[in-house]
């Protein structure tokens, strides 16, 4: 996917979800083949996405279908099938913007974001809309941006809460506020937003729908582990990421994990803990070609330099650093 067809589409597409739909003419082909197929296509394309190791291989199908999408808004001719489209588009611009943000483009998977939160709100998907404006809030967040992702996560609460009760939305949106809360050194803040995102537990397994809305609790222990590292609470982060190790992650996710427990290292001066888990995911970075996972290094490698004195250590950095110029 081209990231200057992506661009010239959204132009096009955010201009086409603010026109009303009018019932002057009959329902165009394409619009009528998005509404029988559309929805099971997107969800095929989240699954593709998610079970991917190299996420890359998912944009040529998304462009396709972002492409597509764009001409049946062109055609649409009812306030129904308009409102429909609009959610499938937010739907699909939400993954284009996951599919930015592993490769580290930041501005881009934000603008996807604001089209997706745009539609979400013309489609009237409150969840949907809540969503795109979290992921939006994540870009910030990983953009060492924090403050600029408050008022994103502040809004996207309000919205989650006149979505559906029954959904994770709302959860979700905590477990972020609490990522954000670490990094801006709140730890009374991150408690809260913690103990809000742990409720969802409380929900059934139809609270969420394995697409743009993902969160069931699982990610909590790597999540809680990740705050305490940024908080300054080693030991309270080792026990929380050691548990999330244990149990079954994605590619990333496994990185993620394995690239605090490295930083763990760092902190106490263990060349041995830092070697043995930056190895291992410098063969998930080689494996996936994801710029996440490199962003990750990155900032492990930033650790790095009261241990330099060790070759292993030089030796990491070295290949760190030529891995974050490919990735």
């Amino acid at each position: 996917m081209k990231r200057r067809d992506v661009l010239g589409l959204l132009a096009v597409t955010g201009a086409l979800v603010t026109l009303p739909g009018s019932d002057e003419a009959p329902r165009g082909h394409t619009v009528a083949a998005l509404l029988e197929t559309g929805e099971e296509l997107h969800r095929s394309l989240w699954q593709v996405f998610t079970l991917s190791d190299s996420k890359p291989t998912v944009f040529p199908a998304v462009h396709k279908q972002l492409d597509v999408l764009t001409k049946g808004l062109a055609e649409t001719r009812t306030a129904a099938d308009r409102a429909r489209l609009c959610t499938m588009t937010a739907d699909l611009y939400q993954l284009a913007g996951e599919l930015f943000f592993d490769a580290n483009r930041y501005t881009d998977a934000a603008q996807c974001y604001t089209l997706a939160a745009n539609a979400a709100h013309a489609g009237g998907d409150h969840d949907l809309w809540a969503c795109a404006m979290t992921r939006h809030a994540y870009v910030e967040l990983y953009a060492r941006r924090a403050p600029a992702a408050q008022p994103l996560l502040a809004v996207a609460s309000r919205i989650a809460r006149r979505g559906d009760s029954a959904l994770s939305t709302r959860h979700w949106v905590a477990a972020v506020q609490a990522q954000v809360c670490a990094a801006v050194g709140d730890i009374d803040g991150c408690a809260r937003a913690l103990d809000e995102a742990e409720k969802v537990h409380s929900l059934d397994g139809h609270s969420h729908n394995g697409g743009w809305l993902r969160f069931d609790g699982s990610r909590l222990p790597e999540e809680r582990g990740a705050c305490y590292l940024q908080l300054g609470r080693p030991d309270l982060a080792e026990d929380a990421l050691t548990a999330a190790l244990a149990q079954p992650l994605s590619l990333r996710r496994r990185a993620a994990v394995l690239s605090d427990l490295a930083v763990l290292g760092a902190h106490r001066g263990d060349v041995d803990q830092v070697v043995q888990y930056a190895e291992a995911v410098l063969g998930l970075a080689d494996r996936s070609n994801s710029g996440f996972v490199g962003k990750k290094l990155d900032g492990l490698r930033g650790r790095l330099a009261p241990l330099m004195s060790d070759g292993r250590v030089s030796d990491l950095d070295h290949r760190i650093a030529a891995l974050s110029r490919t990735a």
